[in-house]
């Protein structure tokens, strides 16, 4: 009989910690980024002198150096592909990949 006693007060216990409020967890959030979503001649020369150095060059990479929009970034790589400062690598549906032109191109 002492064991059921146990038994029930266990479960009880266990009944009432479930019942209790859960500890809320908050995770951390990110800020929203306030990118430039026009061309001004600022953008644009930075656009011009920087984005043919880099190596890796792809729409995300140009949203976050530069802090521009993602339709700003696309219009920014066809501009500079069509001029041929930067070379397409992989042009998979959405994600277009380029490096810079080296003299050899």
């Amino acid at each position: 009989m002492d064991g059921f006693v146990a038994q029930s007060q266990t479960r009880s216990d266990l009944g009432r910690k479930s019942r209790q409020e859960k500890e809320v967890v908050e995770g951390k959030v990110k800020d929203k980024a306030q990118h430039a979503v026009t061309l001004n001649q600022a953008t644009y020369d930075r656009i011009m002198k920087e984005v043919p150095t880099f190596k890796f060059i792809s729409q995300s990479i140009l949203i976050e150096r530069l802090k521009i929009g993602g339709s700003l970034a696309r219009v920014a790589i066809r501009h500079l592909a069509k001029e041929g400062q930067i070379k397409k690598i992989v042009h998979h549906n959405g994600q277009l990949i380029y490096t810079r032109a080296t003299a050899s191109d």
